[in-house]
């Protein structure tokens, strides 16, 4: 048996597409994170988001990339220890990653460390960190609801800014108002982002990191429901 992460082909499907275009230097980066809040008295799981894949990958590869994760149970493990199907969520980045940016920031970084005692570090790893911290464009700012009513929030939420601007995903702790920010209203451009950020229960995701659609997130599939 394999970890199942896909469970909704349709919904990632559509998913993928919304995503914007990437230009030639852009790249999103995929996160396999095990959770520890979803299995109550697992131990081994070191924090809330446990890393355990990390994926940077164009559009066009996404799906399969998303699909590869399904590997034989078990493959995954913390401290020596498997981790259960039950504590994985699956994330992206939904703002692009910058390439340049990346391997400048890289360069500088590695250039500074290989003048010094080896203290463990992996070129590898630091690459990744500094291509998931490169953002290119700012499109989307994720604003994220937990103890929140969703249809409180979305009539609150239509009075501080225009409707089609923004999107809401529903998750299995809460839910995400996502705004696309070339189409909020100039009327709202001075306002929408102090009136909407400190609505009751909204969390400022400053790292634009969203659960995928139809996709497994701790016994819950993520979808759009606006």
């Amino acid at each position: 048996m394999n970890y199942e992460i896909i469970k909704d082909e349709k919904l990632l499907r559509e998913f993928i597409s919304w995503l914007p275009e990437l230009k030639s230097h852009e790249v999103y980066c995929v996160n396999l994170f095990a959770r520890s809040k979803y299995c109550k008295g697992i131990t081994h799981i070191g924090s809330d988001k446990q890393q355990v894949k990390r994926i940077v990958t164009k559009k066009e590869f996404l799906f399969e990339k998303i699909q590869q994760l399904e590997c034989p149970l078990g493959s995954y493990k913390q401290s020596g220890k498997e981790i259960p199907q039950e504590a994985l969520a699956v994330y992206i980045t939904i703002n692009p990653r910058d390439l340049i940016k990346a391997g400048i920031n890289t360069f500088k970084k590695l250039a500074e460390l290989v003048t010094k005692k080896y203290t463990g570090y992996n070129p590898y790893q630091i690459s990744l960190s500094e291509i998931q911290k490169s953002v290119s464009r700012k499109i989307y700012y994720d604003l994220d609801f937990d103890n929140a009513d969703i249809e409180e929030t979305v009539g609150s939420l239509n009075k501080l800014i225009n409707e089609d601007c923004y999107r809401i995903l529903k998750t299995r702790g809460g839910f995400h108002g996502i705004v696309e920010l070339s189409k909020v209203d100039r009327k709202f451009s001075e306002t929408w982002y102090k009136s909407t950020t400190t609505l009751a229960g909204c969390d400022l995701n400053r790292e634009n990191m969203l659960p995928v659609c139809g996709t497994f997130q701790g016994g819950f599939i993520p979808n759009f429901i606006k």
